[in-house]
């Protein structure tokens, strides 16, 4: 079928469809059933196997003298071949003799007992002793082989052959590092390729370029990344520091971004607190963003892919950390159509997460969370110094425990969360303000607390 359109220079030309070939793998792919089935891509490459009728002669005289060496070196097959032999004498026709093949005769019946093995050092298996992943990986790769037999002819043929290929979870069964390869591998495929994943490891492994995500609020709303709008460095850093090691945020519902290491183990357990739910029922992710000057690579991303996001941001401003003007700032050079008020929740003027725990009273629960991680040789040792180190702990000024708790972050921030979900005490407010908006956008109705 042709079809003519005009181009810029109001000349008419024509396309045929089959040079835009279409071909589509769906998550249920396995091997096993692609030798059984003609329609599979590897039972079409099967079905136009031909050879010279020299070299048919050639194969099927030494599978012939496979065969006769096969029964002439076994005492079973020898008595078998003589056992059936007693038919002549109840045939009424004239009868040569019986032929017994253990291997395919015919070489046009070499396909249908088609058994594919792979070997280690050690041994080779057959394709079904394997897992569903080989199997899976291994059927993609048929549809690889395929396109390029058609690529070979059209170039044969001089003629256009571009290939659409639609592939459904190419992640199936399959580990994390094979998950890469196999990217790799369907990327060296030539023509236009349409993936279909839920793997952060298949997603981190393209292109930003090449990347578009589907986020389904009210409607389905497809974005993607402007590289063109972008400056190279930004492109890297957004490759670097989200892409490749963040991948399962283009998954989330909502993203939470902040600085520090505190608020990273802290608030998912607070989230959880308040909500009733964990962070992964409600589809929650919270990012560190490595710094405060971490955020624009993370803005870029979540506006350009469409993902709901928050910023929890410390509000120091003391020189040489202007915490609050920085990321004011990148909020303004992301562009996004947001309000900062709606999108930025600040800490008080000049905390960090430690320091506004701390100026929202849960100093006992930071006290408890430092007795927590005391050791003692036993229960003896324990009776006779515990005593005397909870006072010694109650008597710490602010600057102690901030120093404390900042010193070590990833040891304190779950402990402190735990002691003040134990507390019964209301959530810092900071944090209420920061769920209450988050309950907003997610339309999740009245927070708990």
């Amino acid at each position: 079928m042709n079809i003519e359109f005009n181009v810029e220079n109001g000349k008419k030309t024509n396309f045929h469809f089959d040079e835009f070939p279409f071909f589509y793998m769906d998550a249920q792919r396995d091997i096993l059933e692609d030798t059984k089935l003609q329609s599979s891509y590897l039972g079409k490459m099967l079905s136009k196997i031909k050879y010279t009728p020299e070299e048919i002669r050639e194969i099927e005289d030494q599978i012939k003298a496979l065969n006769e060496k096969a029964v002439s070196t076994s005492d079973i097959l020898k008595n078998i071949k003589t056992t059936l032999k007693e038919l002549d004498t109840a045939m009424d026709t004239s009868s040569e003799g019986i032929e017994l093949t253990p291997f395919t005769k015919k070489i046009c019946d070499l396909n249908k007992g088609l058994t594919i093995y792979y070997n280690d050092s050690y041994d080779s298996f057959s394709m079904e002793y394997h897992g569903m992943g080989t199997r899976s990986w291994s059927s993609l790769l048929t549809l690889k082989a395929f396109i390029s037999l058609l690529s070979k002819n059209a170039e044969q043929e001089r003629s256009i052959l571009f290939p659409v290929l639609a592939i459904e979870e190419p992640e199936a069964h399959l580990h994390p590092n094979a998950q890469k390869k196999l990217f790799g591998q369907i990327d060296a495929i030539p023509g236009q390729k349409i993936i279909s994943t839920h793997s952060p490891y298949i997603a981190a492994t393209a292109k930003v370029s090449q990347i578009r995500n589907f986020y389904k609020d009210q409607r389905v709303i497809c974005g993607r990344i402007d590289a063109d709008k972008l400056k190279k460095e930004e492109i890297r850093k957004m490759d670097r520091q989200v892409i490749n090691t963040r991948g399962e945020i283009f998954f989330s519902r909502l993203i939470i971004f902040f600085e520090g290491e505190t608020e990273e183990q802290a608030l998912p357990l607070l989230a959880e607190k308040h909500f009733g739910k964990t962070a992964v029922e409600m589809g929650l992710n919270f990012v560190g963003v490595g710094g405060f000057g971490g955020y624009l690579p993370f803005l870029y991303f979540a506006e350009a892919f469409n993902i709901p996001w928050f910023i929890f941001s410390d509000a120091e401003n003391i020189p040489n950390k202007m915490v609050k003007e920085s990321v004011q700032n990148q909020f303004l050079k992301c562009t996004s159509l947001k309000k900062e008020r709606d999108c930025i929740v600040f800490l008080d003027d000049g905390n960090d997460f430690e320091k506004q725990l701390i100026y929202d009273d849960f100093r006992d629960e930071i006290k408890k969370a430092i007795a927590y991680f005391d050791v003692y040789e036993n229960d003896h040792h324990r009776a006779a110094k515990e005593p005397e180190r909870l006072v010694e702990i109650q008597n710490y000024k602010d600057d102690v425990l901030y120093k404390i708790i900042t010193d070590t972050k990833t040891q304190y921030g779950p402990v402190i969360a735990e002691q003040i979900i134990q507390s019964k005490k209301d959530l810092p407010p900071k944090v209420i303000d920061l769920f209450e908006k988050i309950s907003a956008i997610l339309k999740m109705g009245g927070a708990k607390t």
